[in-house]
């Protein structure tokens, strides 16, 4: 059975609003990435050095990132040279297939959230400004309250009026209880009022925004590192999860402050917001394989259920669903 076979197979297992949801989101990026792998197959008979250069190019160019890019070459040529493949048809499954493979990298359960019963659950959320990062956290609180969870918001970023205020909307929006301070005050003691509030409210998770302001790295980093123990003062093995917002159209540069940002603090994991609005998707694969971070949602779209926990056969269905649901 080849790989779109078992994948279809899997994927009809899930509810249709997931798949639909990636196939949508995904569909700038399939539309540009699948049209270059077949007009590349329509013109070989084989596949030989010049297909691999070729097929190279059109990954390099969906943004899966040059290292990846390159290990990923390398697996399809020896899974074609042992599987004997002739038809530059059949390499499209391979693709697919090794695509999750490099995703998952073994850690099936990478990409699930950190979050237990009968605990407060504090996740930080760290990030430039404009990546989108308190719809995010809007977008996450809606999620849990719906599970029924009680949730509180901390409006850490204390350097944006805008911030702050948007921050509020949403609380109103989703029903969460949002602390905070006046613009200007110092992002720790806002952090330390909301764990304080979220404890004595028997708050399930506590959702915290902090600055983005990039430019200045040293202090931003160190105002990082002030409220990660601010937090863990509070709650020793907290926070669960840092979570890496990024923009999803900025490709390369989203790499770039990846970097930067999992250098100065323990990065969990990635939420990759706008995935539907590139055409370069291939971000996620590249962030998972050279940083070794699992993306753990993705934005696929401006609704409130738009916000999706990242599922690597999902997403590969998203890249290819087309050439799948013609299999028979």
């Amino acid at each position: 059975m080849s790989f779109f076979k078992k994948l279809k197979e899997k994927i009809t297992q899930q509810t249709d609003s997931v798949s639909g949801k990636f196939k949508e989101g995904l569909a700038k990026t399939r539309n540009t990435f699948q049209e270059r792998v077949n007009e590349l197959v329509s013109r070989y008979r084989k596949v030989d050095e010049d297909f691999f250069e070729e097929l190279e190019e059109v990954l390099i160019g969906a943004d899966v990132g040059v290292a990846t890019v390159m290990e990923l070459i390398d697996e399809l040529k020896s899974e074609v040279k042992r599987r004997n493949i002739q038809d530059p048809k059949e390499v499209q499954s391979v693709i697919s297939e090794k695509l999750v493979e490099i995703y998952e990298g073994g850690e099936q359960e990478a990409s699930e959230l950190r979050v237990e019963d009968g605990r407060l659950n504090i996740i930080l959320f760290v990030g430039v400004n404009g990546v989108g990062k308190t719809t995010t956290i809007g977008k996450l609180a809606h999620q849990f309250i719906k599970e029924g969870k009680n949730v509180v918001l901390a409006a850490g970023d204390t350097f944006r009026a805008g911030a702050i205020d948007q921050l509020e909307v949403w609380g109103e929006r989703v029903g969460a209880h949002v602390v905070k301070q006046a613009e200007g005050s110092d992002p720790a003691a806002v952090i330390y009022d909301a764990v304080q509030a979220a404890k004595a409210r028997g708050a399930d998770v506590l959702l915290c925004d902090t600055a983005g302001r990039l430019q200045n790295k040293v202090n931003l980093m160190k105002e990082l590192e002030k409220v990660k123990r601010v937090i863990q003062r509070e709650v020793p093995d907290a926070p669960h999860e840092v979570l890496l917002v990024l923009d999803a159209t900025t490709g390369q540069n989203a790499m770039t402050q990846a970097r930067e940002f999992s250098k100065a603090t323990d990065v969990s994991g990635i939420v990759l917001t706008k995935l539907d609005g590139t055409a370069k998707g291939g971000i996620v694969l590249a962030i998972r394989h050279e940083l070794q971070i699992p993306v753990k949602f993705v934005g696929l779209g401006e609704k409130m259920d738009d916000l999706q926990p990242f599922e690597a056969e999902s997403y590969v269905y998203g890249l290819f669903s087309d050439l799948i649901e013609k299999e028979e």
